[in-house]
């Protein structure tokens, strides 16, 4: 299937070695501010609900990574981002707790 949501997710491993590798990626962390001040990964923060109108931010020239706590929010903006013409990007499964059970424990879960 085409648009199925998994097609588009990648795993934290898979960001760690675009990291380790210095890819060229966008990072994007579509919790909200308050989540952001207890746990990040870096990146450019907005939330879920202002991605449509934060277009002029979110590069199209670029690989697009997008996460959010467990995979959820950051799926839904996967999927308006391609609808909305993005070709290159991706949605981290598991998110950001993932990513601190099997990448960097100290990274706080909540």
């Amino acid at each position: 299937m085409a648009n199925a949501q998994s097609d588009w997710d990648i795993t934290v491993e898979d960001l760690a070695r675009l990291r380790e590798e210095g890819a060229d990626f966008f990072l994007l962390d579509v919790r909200e501010p308050h989540e952001v001040a207890i746990a990040t990964l870096g990146g450019v923060n907005i939330p879920l609900a202002r991605v449509a109108q934060s277009l002029a931010d979110i590069p199209r020239d670029r690989k697009v990574v997008v996460h959010c706590k467990l995979g959820g929010r950051s799926a839904k903006a996967v999927v308006a981002l391609r609808q909305l013409g993005y070709d290159d990007v991706w949605n981290v499964a598991g998110g950001i707790t993932a990513w601190s059970e099997r990448i960097d424990p100290d990274v706080p879960t909540y």
